[in-house]
């Protein structure tokens, strides 16, 4: 058994810049990126207009995901969030565990990001290379996040504001265009839902198979509970932030595929073609591809500047909590840990160089390696939410200012969800090859972690 750590440790010696509108905000654009806007077409192409179905089903357990996440940071407010719950909850070695596999992912996916932003604005300006993009777009981020967590927030307040305008817009129009008030359109009814092989044309089979498709496109929603530890109000901030992005999330996603699946048929979409752009061009907007490319452009951008901070300040807290080198602890005057920003970049840059020279063979590898990490984290945030929400009751229950619905049938209910997911991704055959590189990669990093623990006793 491990000795359980206090539930009240010293304050963090970070900066306290991020403001309630920057958290609110964060919390609704952080699990809106480039994966629904583009990413949701392969999941239309199996499902149909289970769509709908599948990420319901997906956004019901990252909600519930996020929900656990908002009540142990709520009475535990940490840089670590739930790498530090996992550690009081389980053990050292979860915190180190769940620490260490979200860092690499962060600053893996980092890379196709800045790839897949540099490859858009290559498309605009041709001339100039794309590795000077990459080099541009990694520069300005790092900078702003080395000068002050404001800038950190700032950035994000104004992209996830964009990226939500860009979905209200689009449910707006999309369900103008339902009714036939919009020009030139006639109401469609529900003929869409029911036609071209009815609402589940592959079965259930084609809806579980959309779920696989489209529920790693909820990570994200975790930055929102590491920045609460740089707010004035930690407790407070993070349980408004959770209570106003969780149904909103949900709305958004689930009523944007709606609106996609009843406009057209869902034969009219392509795996390869954003849907939101196949739908803007059939109710007649004007350049629809060019203006979701921008949407998707600041989508990427968002996504680089909130891992380059979700990452520094994991790293910082590993440091904190003896799991990282303590060069790693050196805070700057405005509150930034400017040597933890540093190493995650640079890891970053690596990261992209390995993706512009090998893109199919050791960054493919790499990306295996983290694809499927984000279940393991989940799972790991719904164990120790179990474990810790009964100290807290214990030791603490004035801490519990939001909590888990239900406790604790929805967590069960959550972990059951997740390793259905596991399940699933076996069963798939190109799911498969990720979960086991995925698999891999954790296991070697808990051995790792039992080994460093061993050597302690």
């Amino acid at each position: 058994m491990h000795e359980p750590t206090s539930l009240t440790d010293a304050p963090e010696p970070l900066g306290h810049g991020l403001k309630q509108r920057h958290l609110t905000m964060l919390g609704l654009g952080g699990v809106i990126g480039a994966g629904l806007f583009v990413g949701s077409g392969a999941g239309i192409a199996v499902a149909g207009p289970g769509i709908v179905v599948s990420y319901l089903i997906a956004g019901v357990l990252a909600m519930l995901v996020m929900r656990m996440l908002g009540e142990m940071s709520a009475a535990v407010p940490a840089s670590g969030s739930f790498s530090v719950h996992a550690e009081k909850a389980i053990g050292r070695w979860a915190g180190f565990s769940a620490g260490w596999l979200y860092w690499f992912l962060l600053v893996i996916v980092l890379a196709v990001e800045a790839t897949a932003a540099a490859q858009i604005a290559h498309g605009w300006a041709p001339a100039v290379p794309q590795w000077t993009w990459v080099l541009v777009f990694m520069s300005v981020f790092t900078v702003a996040n080395l000068v002050a967590v404001r800038n950190f927030g700032e950035f994000e307040f104004w992209f996830a504001a964009l990226k939500v305008f860009a979905i209200v817009a689009f449910l707006v129009l999309g369900t103008l265009a339902i009714f036939g008030i919009l020009p030139d359109t006639d109401p469609v009814g529900l003929t869409n839902l029911t036609g071209q092989g009815g609402f589940l044309p592959n079965g259930w089979e084609g809806v579980i198979s959309g779920v696989l498709a489209v529920i790693f496109a909820f990570g994200g929603l975790e930055v929102v509970t590491i920045a609460a530890a740089e707010s004035d109000d930690p407790a407070r901030s993070v349980a408004r932030a959770v209570r106003s992005a969780v149904w909103r999330i949900l709305f958004f996603y689930v009523g944007s595929m709606l609106v996609i699946v009843t406009v057209l048929p869902w034969t009219a979409q392509s795996g390869n073609a954003s849907p939101y752009v196949t739908v803007l061009d059939a109710i007649g907007i004007p350049s629809a591809g060019t203006i979701m490319n921008i949407v998707v452009f600041v989508a990427l951008l968002s996504a680089l500047n909130a891992n380059a901070y979700g990452s520094s300040r994991m790293l910082f807290s590993l440091a904190e909590r003896g799991d990282a080198p303590r060069a790693l602890l050196k805070v700057g005057a405005s509150g930034v840990p400017r040597p933890a920003v540093l190493a995650s970049v640079a890891f970053g840059f690596v990261s992209v160089l390995l993706n512009l020279k090998w893109p199919d063979s050791v960054f493919h590898y790499m990306l295996n390696a983290v694809g499927s990490v984000l279940i393991f984290v989940w799972a790991l945030i719904a164990v120790a939410q179990l474990r810790l929400r009964r100290r807290i009751e214990r030791e603490a229950p004035e801490k519990l200012v939001l909590r888990m619905w239900a406790f604790p049938y929805l967590t069960w209910v959550a972990l059951a969800g997740m390793a259905a997911v596991v399940g699933l991704m076996l069963t798939d055959d190109t799911a498969r090859p990720q979960l086991l590189w995925s698999g891999g990669a954790t296991l070697a990093v808990i051995a790792v972690s039992l080994v460093r623990e061993a050597k302690r006793k």
